[in-house]
């Protein structure tokens, strides 16, 4: 009987170990899941969930500034800009200047260019192409800028491209559209979309967006309205647009009364007029004071705050076609519209943005050139690709003949304000 009661003992000892080491064992189980359960949010993120730094690192991706970028130090990066402070076109070219120096600011609060402060070396071309020219030589021979901005119009910028380029020096025309600004050589890039794209798409907006065939073009009589029309005359007839009238007006007009007679005679049910904001804004006046009601196609000419000022009520429904998204909700667009307003006190435009987007893309290539080297800069913007940091992008990438691929906005003035109505994206259609 002891040796039975003592066998027993043994089992029931061995069986309470047993049990002991069972029940030790769940204590680690719930040491694995249970920190999961307080951390609600991180269990729909499994993969996460032995990674505990997701935790801590979330609040860097929203609080980048935890990490500010060192401020930049040493000598200056100087780039060269002249743009029409004064003149017929000031309000563009002041315009240019305060979005150039913005974006200055943002490079250099984001920590400048390759650790170095950036300076904008800026000068007032009142639109002149032989202002534009000495600027050009003063830049270069007395600044000793690393690169330079146009942030002027057509025939200044074209005086002064083939100045940069003997000199080696990179240049991006920031709105002027003429053809042959990237034609004087491989260190002349633009910003802007080149003028016959820009009258392709308007054509295109014409006939297959709004479904509209008879067309009257009335253009002004530069180098800037003359290309557009180009573009838009060769794909109008490639799409079957009919051309019912034709006319040119000289720069600075005020009285379009006789050609309005024009176009209501002609039957057109579109009028596809180029020019500034000035112009543009008498032009729709005095349309709508005539009794025309047929829409009214522009393009950034007509961007600016300024001929929704000078239009008033009349402005209300005009189209035009521009590189500006208003609507957009990417982030540069988004912050390149709202600190331009907060910075001064009115709403930005097509040729500001395009200014902005001029230094954006001048940082770019520098720093990823390593270097200020010219030939390194130019290798720099040739080889961008999917190009966020811009306001008026994205831009996909650079052609060969140093021409930008992006997509081209159309907007329609409402309540006082431009609006998206249509985006063009097919690469065939925008792709210069």
């Amino acid at each position: 009987m002891k040796i039975k009661l003592s066998s027993l003992f043994v089992a029931l000892t061995i069986l309470s170990l047993i049990l002991a080491g069972c029940a030790s064992q769940p204590t680690p189980t719930p040491a694995v899941e249970q920190p999961a359960q307080p951390q609600a949010p991180e269990v729909t993120e499994a993969p996460a969930m032995t990674e505990a730094p997701l935790e801590t690192e979330a609040p860097q991706a929203t609080e980048a500034p935890a990490e500010e970028p060192a401020a930049p130090s040493g000598e200056p990066i100087k780039i060269g800009f002249f743009s029409p402070t004064t003149g017929f076109a000031a309000a563009d070219g002041t315009s240019a200047l305060q979005s150039a120096q913005l974006a200055v600011k943002i490079v250099n609060e984001r920590g400048g260019v390759l650790g170095r402060p950036l300076e904008l070396v800026y000068y007032d071309d009142a639109a002149k192409p032989d202002q534009a020219s000495a600027i050009a030589r003063k830049l270069i021979e007395q600044d000793k800028v690393v690169a330079a901005i146009s942030g002027s119009y057509s025939g200044a910028t074209r005086a002064a491209a083939p100045i940069f380029q003997e000199a080696g020096i990179p240049m991006l025309s920031a709105y002027a559209i003429h053809p042959e600004i990237t034609k004087t050589g491989n260190m002349i890039y633009r910003i802007g979309t080149l003028a016959t794209t820009q009258g392709r798409v308007g054509a295109e907006l014409v006939g297959k967006v709004m479904n509209l065939k008879k067309v009257a073009i009335l253009t002004i009589d530069n180098d800037f309205g003359i290309s557009l029309t180009e573009g838009f005359k060769q794909h109008a007839a490639e799409i079957g647009l009919e051309i019912v009238l034709e006319e040119k007006y000289p720069l600075g007009e005020t009285e379009f009364r006789p050609i309005i007679g024009k176009i209501k005679a002609s039957g057109a049910e579109v009028v596809y007029a180029t020019g500034y904001y000035n112009e543009a804004a008498n032009l729709v006046s005095q349309a709508r004071d005539e009794g025309l009601e047929i829409p009214i196609i522009g393009q950034e000419g007509y961007d600016s705050p300024k001929f929704i000022e000078l239009a008033g009520e009349a402005a209300e429904g005009v189209i035009i076609t521009t590189d500006l998204n208003r609507d957009s909700e990417r982030p540069m667009t988004r912050l390149f519209l709202e600190q331009y307003e907060a910075t001064y006190g009115e709403k930005a435009d097509m040729v500001g943005a395009s200014a902005f987007d001029a230094v954006m893309v001048l940082a770019y290539a520098i720093n990823t050139a390593g270097s200020t080297d010219p030939q390194a800069i130019v290798k720099a913007i040739s080889e961008l690709k999917n190009f966020e940091d811009v306001a008026s992008g994205p831009f996909w990438y650079y052609t060969p003949e140093r021409e930008v691929v992006r997509p081209i906005s159309s907007q329609i003035v409402r309540d006082g304000a431009f609006h998206l109505y249509h985006e063009f994206t097919d690469e065939a259609l925008v792709k210069p």
